[in-house]
């Protein structure tokens, strides 16, 4: 009994990522870098959060810098709902505006109740909730920390 010749295993060849030269890299001395400063500081999904917001009518939106406080998440925003339908469905627009804009959500919790909804961003977290249950937790209380109070908590 003959056996047919082994072939050799193929090998597969990495491709290397093509590398971009910009000349914005290191501008030339004593020129200023042709980049341009956005206005406006907050991540790109900050900004996609709080635009959903607005389009669904949302109240008395807040978004506080939590990078100091946690490691959770950089930025926790807050919003009301009139109703509890308003809630969900606001909630279920930010999911939806988040996924267009590339970003997943890897949680939602409290749709069934819609009292108060969390929507785990990672890097931000969206609380939507009712007044009276905004106002009974009071989350802004808890992260939102004036400068001289973060300096007294760092040290």
């Amino acid at each position: 009994m003959t056996s047919a010749p082994r072939r050799p295993a193929r090998v597969h060849a990495v491709r290397k990522p093509a590398v971009r030269k910009s000349a914005a890299r290191t501008p030339a001395a004593g020129k200023a870098s042709p980049r341009k400063k956005t206005k406006s500081a907050a991540p790109p999904l900050q900004q996609v959060v709080v635009a959903a917001l607005e389009d669904m009518k949302a109240l008395d939106i807040k978004a506080l810098d939590v990078r100091g406080l946690t490691d959770v998440a950089d930025f926790m925003v807050i919003a009301t709902g009139t109703s509890d339908r308003h809630v969900r469905s606001i909630a279920e627009r930010v999911v939806e505006k988040a996924k267009a804009a590339g970003f997943r959500a890897h949680g939602v919790e409290g749709r069934t109740d819609s009292e108060w909804v969390l929507i785990d961003l990672t890097d931000v977290i969206v609380h939507v909730m009712l007044p009276r249950t905004r106002e009974f937790y009071g989350l802004e209380k808890l992260w939102d920390l004036t400068a001289a109070k973060r300096a007294a908590v760092r040290a």
